[in-house]
C-alpha cells in the first residue's frame, strides 16, 4: 500500500490541531522546514515539530530544506521528528549527515532537487531509510508537477533491486488526484500531498481518493 505524507505547509497554521484530525488516515505528516537560505522562503523551526509531536502519533516526516542541516538535525531530533531528510545539494558530506542522523534515532533521508540525478547520491543509499524525489523546484507549496522527475524514481527502485537495498522512495511537488496514479506506478512508495489535501472541500475524502487511485497503480 502506498504511503501518503500530507504536507503540512499547505495547512491553516492557526488550528494545527484541527487541521490534522482531517488528515488522521494518513501515515506521515510532512513538516517543511525552509530556513531562507536554501530556499528563498522562511517557513517553521523544532518548535512546531514539538508542539505536532504532543498531539498526534502519525509518523513526523521532517524535510529540511535549509543550509548546514548538521548544525540542526539534533534539535529536530529531540523535538520529535521520526524521519528526518536533508538535501544532497546542501551537505558537503552528505554520509556524516545522514549517520548523525541515525544516531541520534532517527531515520535518516536524502532529497535531491528536480535538477539533480540520481547518480550524486547513488554512493550514500545503503545509508538512506527514504529517497525524497522532488517533482518541483523546493521553497513554495501549490507549484506545477513536473513528470520527467519520475524516471529518477524508476531509476531508484532499479538499484534498490540491484543492490538488495530496502528504502523508501517518497515524491513531493504538484501531486494531485490526477497525476497520483502515474507517480505511484513508477514506483513510489510514499507520496506528499499539500495543496491538493488541505485546500479542498474535503480533506479526509480527497486523501482517500489519491491513496485509492495510488493503490491501483501501485
Amino acid at each position: 500500500m502506498v504511503k501518503i505524507s500530507p504536507s503540512i505547509l499547505s495547512a491553516n497554521f492557526a488550528c494545527l490541531q484541527s487541521e490534522l484530525k482531517k488528515v488522521e488516515g494518513a501515515e506521515w505528516i510532512h513538516i517543511d522546514v525552509m530556513d531562507g537560505r536554501f530556499v528563498p522562503s522562511i517557513t517553521i523551526g523544532p518548535l512546531v515539530v514539538k508542539a505536532l509531536r504532543k498531539i498526534t502519533q502519525q509518523v513526523l516526516d521532517v524535510h529540511l530544506m535549509i543550509e548546514h542541516p548538521e548544525k540542526h538535525v539534533a534539535a529536530f531530533a529531540e523535538a520529535g521528528a521520526d524521519i528526518i531528510v536533508v538535501h544532497a545539494e546542501a551537505c558537503k558530506d552528505l554520509g556524516a549527515v545522514l549517520e548523525q542522523i541515525k544516531g541520534l534515532g532517527c531515520k535518516a533521508g536524502v532529497s535531491i532537487k528536480p535538477g539533480t540525478d540520481v547518480s550524486e547520491i547513488e554512493h550514500v543509499l545503503h545509508m538512506a531509510d527514504v529517497v525524497l524525489v522532488m517533482t518541483v523546484e523546493p521553497g513554495f507549496g501549490g507549484q506545477k508537477f513536473m513528470p520527467h522527475a519520475l524516471s529518477k524514481v524508476t531509476k531508484l527502485k532499479e538499484i534498490a533491486l540491484q543492490k538488495n537495498l530496502s528504502f523508501e522512495v517518497e515524491v513531493d511537488g504538484g501531486i494531485n488526484k490526477d497525476n497520483c496514479a502515474a507517480v505511484a506506478g513508477a514506483g513510489a512508495d510514499v507520496l506528499v500531498a499539500g495543496s491538493a489535501i488541505f485546500y479542498s472541500q474535503d480533506p479526509a475524502a480527497m486523501l482517500r481518493t489519491i491513496r485509492e487511485k495510488a493503490d491501483a497503480s501501485a
